[in-house]
């Protein structure tokens, strides 16, 4: 969900400027040329995954269309461009009128991928596809590396919810995409605001160290946060002693106590001495949420202990060690003049080192078992296979310039537990391993 959606008022800024000096330089050279008018067709893939990770999921997508919405070169953005030199006169009017007017498809949000799965297709002229590549690029390989951390995690978690609270590890405009994108993951709730305001997901929270530290006892700390936010609040009770903060918490809220929060020492064992305790008091229904550093390792080697509920900043805001996704955005087909009915070819490419790519404009399906699980994703150029047909992945997001796929925030988060449901088991497996299921080409004709 966008502020939008909220009825809430939001100043959007231009995003022209989230982008790489050369392409505006590119498109400079190929108007001078006659070619930035060719019909052109650039894809969004990844050629590996993150080293032992089994499945890649798609966040962003949201953001990326709303991006692509405003990338507006207005008068302050045109006036930066002409005093520093970086384009000329006829390039600045050119820019001056852009709007998008091609069609992008993509993999729907929350679904998952693979190598070489395309996930983003961008079709139009050259000059105004080659604009969005850096913006494009951005918002994917930031989202989708936070969503696969996310999604391992509530894969570790086994159904027990996840609290994102990272906004003081990261960037703080990458903080509100962390905790969106996190959510698209798995994750329950966020502690940010700013994601609560702007896309609407639940937030949390209620005390720090600082709040106890603050009082001359614990006991007063508990008891100022019991009177101003009642009896089911979340007591933080490893500032000194965690069992005298536990009777402490018990006697102070009753057994009607919400949650008490455990966030250092060894966490297994803490976690059943504190759950032992809180029965003996009668607190039987109070949870135990556990915070400090946990990635999907410690939620995982967790699932035994008596915790109710996780939360995950830095790691999860880094990508869990893998913060990007590794996407790139390359031209695969075009035309060999701007008549907008030629035929498009298939361009690619080839130089050593390992960063070749497949050209032509591609289809991308899901082959499914016997069971009705994926055995592999199937990418292809040309007519798709009769069996294939209605398994096709890609959706239309924008056509002729215009979103067309706008949706509610929690759409794409039930449909990433779908498409991790639809993976053989393996795939949540922590150990490392190849993607779960394997790419193949099916070649064919790729013209228009």
């Amino acid at each position: 969900m966008n502020t939008a959606d909220l009825g809430l008022p939001v100043d959007v800024p231009s995003t022209a400027l989230f982008t790489d000096q050369y392409e505006l330089t590119m498109l400079q050279a190929a108007l001078k040329a006659g070619t930035a008018e060719r019909r052109s067709v650039f894809e969004v893939f990844t050629r590996r995954l993150p080293d032992g990770r089994r499945y890649g999921v798609v966040a962003g997508t949201g953001r990326v269309l709303d991006a692509v919405e405003n990338f507006r070169f207005d008068e302050g953005v045109l006036a930066f461009l002409r005093e520093r030199g970086i384009v000329d006169d006829q390039t600045l009017e050119w820019l001056a009128g852009y709007r998008f007017s091609g069609d992008v498809w993509g993999y729907p949000e929350g679904e998952v991928y693979f190598p070489g799965s395309p996930i983003m297709r961008v079709e139009g002229t050259f000059a105004e596809c080659v604009l969005l590549e850096t913006v494009i690029l951005s918002i994917l390989n930031h989202d989708s590396a936070i969503a696969a951390a996310a999604s391992r995690m509530s894969a570790a978690a086994g159904g027990r919810p996840l609290i994102e609270m990272g906004a003081r590890r990261t960037h703080e405009l990458a903080a509100v995409a962390a905790a969106r994108a996190a959510y698209v993951g798995g994750f329950a709730t966020t502690s940010d605001l700013a994601a609560g305001f702007r896309y609407g997901i639940p937030t949390v929270g209620t005390s720090a160290h600082a709040f106890t530290l603050l009082h001359d006892r614990e006991r007063d700390a508990f008891q100022a946060q019991v009177d101003t936010l009642g009896r089911g609040t979340t007591l933080l009770v490893d500032t000194y002693d965690v069992t005298e903060a536990v009777r402490t918490a018990v006697e102070v809220a009753g057994p009607e106590l919400g949650a008490v929060r455990i966030d250092s020492g060894d966490l297994l064992l803490v976690a059943h001495r504190v759950r032992h305790q809180l029965d003996e008091l009668g607190a039987r229904n109070t949870k135990i949420v556990v915070t400090s550093d946990l990635d999907e390792y410690a939620i995982a080697s967790l699932a035994a202990a008596p915790v109710d509920a996780y939360g995950v900043g830095t790691q999860l805001v880094t990508g869990s060690g893998h913060p990007t996704a590794s996407m790139v955005y390359k031209l695969v087909a075009r035309a060999e003049t701007a008549d907008p009915g030629a035929p498009l070819v298939p361009v690619a490419k080839k130089s050593s080192g390992g960063k070749t790519s497949v050209g032509g404009r591609k289809w991308a399906a899901r082959r499914l078992d016997e069971e009705g699980f994926a055995e592999a994703e199937v990418v292809g150029t040309g007519p798709v296979p009769d069996g294939l047909a209605d398994r096709q992945l890609l959706v239309r997001l924008v056509e002729n310039g215009e979103v067309v796929a706008r949706e509610p925030l929690d759409v794409p988060r039930e449909r990433h537990i779908a498409a991790r449901a639809n993976l053989p088991l393996s795939a949540t497996q922590l150990s490392r391993g190849e993607p779960v299921i394997p790419t193949e080409y099916v070649q064919g004709r790729s013209g228009s």
